[in-house]
């Protein structure tokens, strides 16, 4: 379910709504905050320069699935895509960049 405006821009900081995120990655909600907390499921955001000025890449990680995200400065929802891997665990060049 992919709502209008899901992502807010505030204080500097960046809100995601739980369930798109949850959706994204084939869980619950509830899944998702319980995962978030353990730090088994992880996040990058990425910001858009030159022809991707005003764009946000988000992106989610669990141990078997990435789940992304383009938003503009509003907060919309441009594009979406996932990669699931099922019972194997997400390939490396899959996974947040270390750094």
């Amino acid at each position: 379910m992919i709502v209008a405006t899901p992502v807010k821009f505030e204080d500097g900081g960046i809100q995601v709504d739980a369930a798109i995120v949850a959706d994204g990655l084939s869980i619950t909600p509830e899944l998702l905050l319980e995962h978030l907390r353990e730090g088994r499921i992880t996040s990058l955001c990425e910001k858009g320069v030159d022809q991707d000025s005003g764009r946000f890449r988000l992106s989610f990680f669990s141990e078997h699935c990435r789940f992304s995200c383009v938003v503009d400065e509003s907060g919309k929802i441009l594009q979406h895509s996932a990669i699931d891997f099922g019972v194997l665990p997400l390939p490396a060049s899959a996974r947040k960049p270390k750094g």
